[in-house]
């Protein structure tokens, strides 16, 4: 257990429920120490290289995964394993993440951070998924999710014309304070 306190970013959990993190923070990872080309195809790595990647994604997996793919010695071939084991999770998470953007409303939120951070969230994920989100949905999605009651302040907000989420967000936060 004292192995895994040791890990960059967490382990590939055995049920791949966290792959698309771990194959972002594992891709970032290989780049950051020079070894991004060994996970595609038709790289020209050294040996030195392509053990060093798979050192490196093999100590990011749990112990069960780690067993099963004992003897892939080339990083390509067990990056290519695991993600037709685990890429599905996008067909998984998508439609979720989906549900939750179209039912986010800012309304529903106590504090403008409390509806920040879940935007956010949920924008993440469906970039993980490989969904944009443009700052212009974002905005609308605020914007067209404000209570009843603040349809005047809604349409001072819209005529300030924001170009970014987070100019508006800045605002929002800034309101009591100052007028923005």
């Amino acid at each position: 257990m004292s192995k895994l306190a040791n890990l960059d970013f967490p382990a590939l959990k055995s049920n791949g429920e966290n792959f698309l993190d771990w194959a972002l923070d594992a891709r970032i990872m290989l780049r950051s120490k020079g070894l991004g080309d060994t996970i595609i195809s038709d790289n020209k790595s050294s040996d030195k290289d392509r053990y060093n990647a798979i050192y490196i994604i093999r100590h990011h997996l749990q112990e069960s995964l780690k067993t099963q793919y004992r003897t892939m010695e080339n990083p390509l071939d067990l990056w290519n394993a695991l993600q037709r084991r685990y890429d599905h999770q996008k067909t998984v998470m998508l439609p979720r993440a989906q549900y939750d953007w179209k039912h986010l409303r800012f309304q529903d939120y106590k504090t403008v951070d409390e509806y920040n951070s879940v935007l956010f969230k949920i924008v993440s994920m469906m970039e993980l998924c490989g969904e944009k989100i443009t700052e212009l949905e974002m905005l609308n999605k605020t914007f067209s999710t404000m209570h009843s009651s603040n349809m005047v302040l809604q349409q001072q907000y819209r005529e300030r014309k924001f170009t970014t989420y987070t100019e508006l967000i800045e605002c929002l936060l800034l309101k009591p304070i100052m007028n923005c």
